[in-house]
């Protein structure tokens, strides 16, 4: 499975769609059965009646209706409610980089939940570069990025808080943190330059 491509927007903007639809729910949208994510997104997000996506995906109204609500109870219980206050969470962000920036691998642990999972795009062909999981192995590997802490730029990747790494010829990473509970428990990041430039990053200046 591939990192989903981001919306990225300026770290004060109020991007309501982005909200609705953080990077953690793209992910598990992504896994639907493409009829089921059709019949959700267009029903739940949208309010097409089910008569008008039953023609799209040449399903009966009720297969839709099912479909639709199927991809509902995944979706409710695969992806995990960020929490609630935007502040909050970039303070989680911040902690994040303050450890790795001294690469403090013993501090990381403290703001990653147990389970997180790291998801990285580097490119090159491969479609899925990185699959971490584990605190203590995502640590490992974010300690490694404490020389791009002075490159990070704060933004909003999907709604939630991520950060663009941009050194002098451009754009080096997108990064987006889902954090619940206080912890991080997902980091996606895409470095792989084809991606990056077709993104707009006008917003935080890159």
């Amino acid at each position: 499975m591939s990192v989903p491509d981001p919306v990225v927007s300026g770290p004060d903007e109020d991007v309501a769609l982005a909200d609705a639809v953080g990077l953690a729910l793209m992910v598990v949208l992504d896994a639907l059965a493409p009829a089921e994510r059709v019949g959700f997104v267009l029903h739940d997000m949208f309010a097409v009646p089910f008569e008008e996506i039953a023609g799209l995906v040449d399903r009966s109204p009720a297969s839709v209706r099912q479909l639709a609500s199927r991809a509902r109870r995944r979706v409710r219980t695969s992806a995990p409610a960020p929490d609630a206050s935007r502040a909050e969470q970039r303070e989680v962000v911040d902690a994040f980089f303050a450890a790795a920036r001294e690469g403090s691998i013993e501090g990381l642990p403290a703001v990653l939940d147990p389970s997180v999972v790291l998801r990285s795009d580097a490119g090159a062909g491969a479609p899925l570069s990185v699959l971490l999981d584990g605190a203590s192995v995502v640590a490992g590997q974010a300690a490694s990025w404490g020389s791009l802490s002075p490159l990070a730029r704060p933004a909003l990747v999907n709604g939630v808080p991520g950060v663009v790494v941009a050194g002098p010829r451009g754009p080096l990473s997108v990064m987006a943190f889902s954090v619940v509970g206080g912890r991080v428990v997902a980091i996606d990041v895409i470095a792989d330059a084809a991606r990056l430039g077709v993104l707009d990053l006008s917003a935080v200046g890159a």
